[in-house]
């Protein structure tokens, strides 16, 4: 296992020697949408379960593991009808709120810099591991122009337990590049304990970076292997 400062890190990484897969969460982690997430999502719930939406915590929740919570608050039985019903509500107003105040929300400091560094790095593979389903997150990176990085990913649609969207995110790396990448040389990238446990869990490591809601001391208390104030630091 790889030990040291973010520095010998990166250092490693553009070295060339091996191919990686890196995983990247998008909200708190590569840009803030001013909330428009959360509100686009308690709009729905409000449309589709006709009811106070309760209060929300989205760090690091999948939208499926959201939506188990609606049908948990609301006492409904989940379905496949109401289950198309809500995502095509959300998506549709986080598409509105996005036209409705375009210039909310930022990309999150150093991030174009380092995401043009990999670009120019062929050995390493960046991808997407997010809570967000997949139309909801190309909606927001592309919002913010940063889809053209990313080629694939696992998503919030894909299972509700976070914990196993990271052997879905390999299984696509294999599909998407021919590559098989062994644990060691994965490196989910996000900013909260759910990012880092999602990691651990396939025995990859996770840089942490405290550009949410989580203080670096509590990142490192949640065994994040790096722990980084923002992607300034992240230097290949």
């Amino acid at each position: 296992m790889m030990t040291g400062c973010i520095q010998d890190l990166c250092q490693a990484l553009r070295s060339g020697k091996d191919s990686w897969l890196l995983l990247f969460d998008i909200d708190g982690t590569l840009l803030d949408t001013g909330k428009k997430g959360l509100r686009s999502l308690q709009a729905a719930a409000e449309r589709v379960f006709e009811g106070e939406t309760p209060a929300l915590d989205l760090a690091g929740s999948t939208d499926l593991g959201i939506l188990s919570y609606f049908h948990d608050h609301f006492g409904v039985a989940p379905c496949e009808q109401r289950t198309h019903r809500f995502f095509e509500t959300y998506h549709r107003y986080l598409e509105e709120n996005f036209l409705r105040q375009p210039d909310e929300g930022k990309i999150l400091e150093g991030v174009v810099d380092s995401l043009n560094q990999i670009q120019d790095l062929p050995h390493l593979e960046p991808a997407l591991l997010t809570g967000n389903t997949e139309r909801g997150a190309f909606l927001k990176l592309k919002h913010f122009g940063l889809d053209r990085y990313f080629a694939f990913g696992a998503y919030g649609s894909d299972r509700a337990d976070r914990n196993e969207l990271g052997s879905i995110a390999r299984e696509r790396a294999l599909a998407h590049t021919g590559k098989h990448y062994p644990s060691e040389r994965i490196l989910v990238i996000g900013d909260t304990p759910k990012d880092i446990a999602c990691a651990h869990a396939i025995g990859a490591r996770c840089i942490a970076v405290s550009t949410g809601k989580f203080t670096r001391q509590q990142l490192a208390d949640s065994r994040a292997d790096w722990v980084i104030e923002s992607f300034k630091e992240l230097i290949f």
